[in-house]
């Protein structure tokens, strides 16, 4: 059976285990920063033709890997591309990440019968980029048929989470969501990184100042928050933003983080890792006091991210406590 797996970034160790002849990896990341627009993804999944290195399905897959005649067709439109594999395989781990390219893909397949018609979900529950040394036999992974209800289900998730307001998002969590067991803690992690109603922080931004407290005061630990019992959302990037955030504000809750940061910019990394390494952080009082639900962030500091398609903003704070709270 001829089949092609497509994947997230965590799903890099797939491609050494010889499961298929072509696996293709997305990237995107959709817990950080605005959405992409859907005329992005309809260029992204066309024929290559004046797209920017990296804005082709093509331009992320090892193409050192696949056969000659899957390199002959790499410039051609998705659609097109797939028709001689008989099944598409998805392949994404618990990651939130990973479950929101998952239903992004699914509501982009949905109504293109003839592709949706092949797809097949395999059921993980492990880490993908912990691979070979934890991945089960093949055989083990189960692997389930998507119907139409199936992938209306993922199109409705993937809706919500791009609507202006989360609260499609948190009505979606008391829905049936069986046919993706992973989707409903996905929601929920994300629902938590909202501004609490007592403390106006994310479950992360909280976590940090909880470390920090307890005295990891070098940056680069906190970058791997998800080996200190928590932080499976944001990358090592996304949560140096956060710390920024924290500290470079009109009322910093964070002390330390080198100044150099407030004019860097966002793609000089090789800097921006040198000055968090410099960074030796401490609480403020106010960081204490917020630590302490005793103060509100986002009533002495400017709020302005995204979660999903919904712009936060100080006059637009949807909150979490631990329902939704409109603004």
């Amino acid at each position: 059976m001829k089949r092609l797996i497509l994947t997230s970034s965590s799903g890099t160790n797939l491609l050494r285990a010889g499961l298929a002849e072509v696996i293709i990896q997305f990237f995107f990341r959709f817990v950080w920063g605005p959405l992409p627009p859907p005329a992005e993804f309809e260029s992204y999944f066309g024929e290559r033709s004046d797209q920017a290195p990296g804005d082709h399905w093509s331009d992320w897959s090892p193409w050192g890997r696949w056969s000659p005649d899957a390199k002959a067709r790499s410039h051609l439109a998705f659609v097109e591309f797939r028709a001689p594999y008989e099944t598409i395989e998805l392949w994404f781990d618990p990651d939130p990440n990973d479950q929101l390219q998952l239903i992004w893909l699914l509501d982009y397949f949905r109504p293109l019968a003839e592709t949706a018609a092949k797809l097949k979900l395999r059921l993980i529950d492990f880490n993908l980029t912990r691979l070979p040394e934890e991945m089960p036999e093949e055989e083990d992974v189960p692997v389930v048929d998507l119907s139409v209800p199936e992938l209306e289900t993922a199109s409705a998730s993937w809706q919500a989470y791009r609507a202006k307001s989360p609260q499609a998002c948190s009505d979606l969590v008391h829905s049936d969501l069986s046919a993706f067991p992973l989707l409903r803690p996905t929601l929920l992690d994300l629902l938590r990184e909202l501004p609490s109603s007592a403390t106006g922080l994310g479950a992360t931004e909280m976590r940090l100042l909880e470390l920090i407290a307890r005295g990891y005061t070098h940056a680069n630990e906190l970058f791997y928050l998800s080996d200190l019992g928590q932080g499976r959302i944001f990358d090592a990037f996304e949560i140096g933003c956060l710390l920024e955030g924290l500290a470079h504000n009109t009322r910093p809750a964070v002390a330390g983080v080198d100044d150099v940061l407030r004019v860097l910019e966002k793609k000089n990394t090789r800097f921006r890792i040198e000055a968090f390494r410099r960074s030796r952080l401490s609480l403020t009082e106010f960081g204490k006091a917020i630590l302490a639900h005793k103060e509100d962030f986002s009533r002495h500091n400017s709020i302005d991210r995204w979660w999903g398609g919904t712009h936060l903003t100080n006059d637009r704070l949807w909150r979490w406590s631990p329902t939704l709270i409109a603004p």
